[in-house]
């Protein structure tokens, strides 16, 4: 049936929409450095900045005055070595924020990046053996070490993001078995080893010195994979499963979607972050681009969007 050409049709068309983007979507990722005063924006993100702990209250009060409800953190020591120590620090970076941002507002969910590559002097997410390889089995013990340092702080979520296999197994056991069996575990099940994440490597300093992450980060030719990691994950008892990147991977969500009946968060990555925003900038696209993008990314099958263009998004829900 063919919508008629009727008076008040913008009206009906919003009333007859599919798919809808609300404010409580969204997480939005905060970069946290060592020092202080520091609110420096990051040069190949427009719009996004790296944080010391005592500048995030400004931040935090925008947030709240947006209705975004939740934020996950990735922190930056000036400390790197072999076995990512700062990651487990009970004064760590991560850990400093996160009581931080609970002092300041308990209206804001903190959801925690639990990795190694920003901690490791080697780049890599996890411990080395002695050939110069992650070792899988080491490292989901350092990583439920990571989550707990991070519970016993006041973290609302972990999210392990280091594609190790079995890990969320183990985090759960640790959590469990230390008082935190209602702590919730959101797992990147399906992170694909992308050229996306460029500008989030320079953020985050993250880059590997040697080699690459194809090791333990998903083939981006396949999708029989991701669905078998994610049923993985779901078994091993995740709350939440993170796809990344977003855009490229829309078939991947959708399919996860039809597949398992559980909480999908999509991660619209710093690549396709700061391709739109340069590209808007540059005249190219306007910036209704955004909405567009994000709506394919919540019309594929995502309940949750992590994403650098939360803020902005958010301004224009609200009609700014």
């Amino acid at each position: 049936m063919r919508m008629r050409r009727i008076r008040n049709s913008k009206i009906l068309r919003e009333m007859t929409e599919e798919t809808n983007l609300s404010v409580s979507d969204f997480i939005y990722p905060l970069f946290v450095v060592e020092g202080s005063g520091i609110k420096e924006e990051i040069p190949s993100m427009p719009d996004v900045y790296h944080f010391s702990v005592d500048m995030l209250e400004k931040e935090i009060r925008e947030l709240e005055d947006l209705k975004i409800r939740a934020v996950i953190l990735f922190g930056i020591p000036d400390h790197k070595d072999e076995k990512g120590s700062c990651a487990y620090d009970e004064n760590g970076i991560i850990q400093r924020a996160i009581r931080k941002i609970k002092a300041i507002s308990t209206d804001i969910l903190v959801i925690t990046d639990v990795c190694m590559c920003e901690y490791t002097n080697h780049g890599h997410c996890g411990i080395l053996d002695k050939s110069g390889k992650v070792d899988n089995d080491t490292t989901i013990d350092y990583l439920a070490k990571i989550a707990l340092s991070h519970a016993k702080a006041g973290a609302d979520i972990v999210a392990p993001s280091d594609m190790m296999d079995f890990r969320v197994k183990k985090i759960r056991q640790v959590l469990d078995s230390n008082g935190y069996k209602d702590l919730p575990i959101m797992a990147y099940s399906a992170k694909y080893a992308s050229n996306y994440y460029g500008p989030f490597r320079e953020a985050a300093d993250s880059a590997p010195a040697f080699g690459d992450r194809k090791s333990y980060q998903m083939d981006y030719h396949n999708s029989d994979e991701a669905m078998r990691e994610i049923k993985l994950d779901l078994e091993e008892d995740a709350d939440f499963i993170i796809i990344k990147p977003a855009l490229a991977y829309l078939d991947i969500i959708s399919r996860a979607k039809e597949t398992f009946n559980t909480n999908i968060v999509a991660y619209n990555v710093s690549g396709e972050y700061s391709m739109i925003k340069n590209a808007i900038k540059c005249g190219l696209l306007n910036e209704d681009v955004i909405y567009e993008s994000l709506i394919s990314i919540k019309r594929a099958g995502a309940k949750l969007i992590i994403s650098y263009h939360a803020k902005e998004i958010a301004k224009k829900l609200r009609g700014e």
